[in-house]
């Protein structure tokens, strides 16, 4: 009997250092990994690129999702960020120009949009006809202090003469996958959004406009001089302008 039990333990034993080596082995492989500050209106095509991304390289990259203008705010008080994708191309200019990061580059040119859940209100009438209705309540916008498509969005909303019309109706959001999340679930009517939120798999469940008085977005990312992983940072910063990448930034409108 006391053979059986050594025995028995000795199996344990075995299985559990198997089980380590594997563990061992897959954290040497991804070991810490990037830290991305991405502008909230890339959230879904990256995804798909850092997917792409780690089965080629074994290297894990992670994503912070948040407005422009709030990562650049982090940044500037020392987060442990690789690589900034900003919605702009000012803000990486200022780091770069600060000695903060190395030289910015385009990574996608966006649309804005204004979407909507409820698809009655897009048959026949213009962007501007549907703000006009008396039916429409709240319409969601990113805050455009912090998040260049909401400045976009609130610059056409000038060049139409809407601006002043949609006074209390206008409900701010922290970044603009937040104003398609209002959109959605319909606590607003409508949201001045990305045009990778509408194309999205919950996009197409509602309709959208195309701001033609909205300029495109020129955005621009930049690797930070604070990262400990340089090397691994150029190279996914290479793969995010990638034929593989371009692929996926045009199947969610990104030119």
């Amino acid at each position: 009997m006391p053979l059986r039990g050594c025995h028995l333990g000795s199996k344990k034993l075995s299985l559990v250092l198997a089980l380590l080596l594997v563990i061992c082995t897959h954290s040497v492989a991804f070991g810490e990994g990037l830290t991305v500050g991405v502008a909230a209106n890339f959230l879904v095509p990256f995804k798909e690129i850092v997917r792409l991304f780690e089965q080629r390289t074994a290297i894990r990259v992670d994503g912070i999702f948040n407005s422009s203008g709030n990562l650049f705010g982090q940044i500037k008080k020392g987060a442990p960020y690789d690589l900034f994708l900003s919605a702009d191309k000012l803000r990486p200019e200022i780091l770069w120009k600060e000695g903060l990061a190395k030289e910015p580059f385009i990574y996608a040119k966006g649309t804005v949009v204004l979407w909507t859940a409820k698809k009655e209100f897009c048959r026949g009438r213009s962007w501007r006809q549907v703000l006009n209705m008396q039916s429409i309540n709240r319409v969601a916008i990113a805050n455009p202090k912090t998040a260049p498509y909401g400045e976009a969005a609130l610059e056409a909303l000038k060049t139409v003469r809407l601006r002043a019309s949609l006074n209390g109706k206008l409900v701010f959001a922290q970044n603009v996958s937040q104003v398609f999340q209002y959109a959605h679930t319909r606590a607003v009517d409508a949201g001045f959004c990305a045009l990778s939120s509408a194309l999205s798999e919950l996009g197409k469940t509602g309709c959208h406009f195309i701001l033609e008085e909205a300029p495109l977005i020129e955005q621009a990312a930049c690797i930070l001089m604070r990262s400990g992983r340089r090397a691994d940072a150029q190279l996914f910063a290479r793969f995010i302008n990638s034929a593989e990448s371009a692929t996926i930034k045009r199947t969610y409108g990104y030119h």
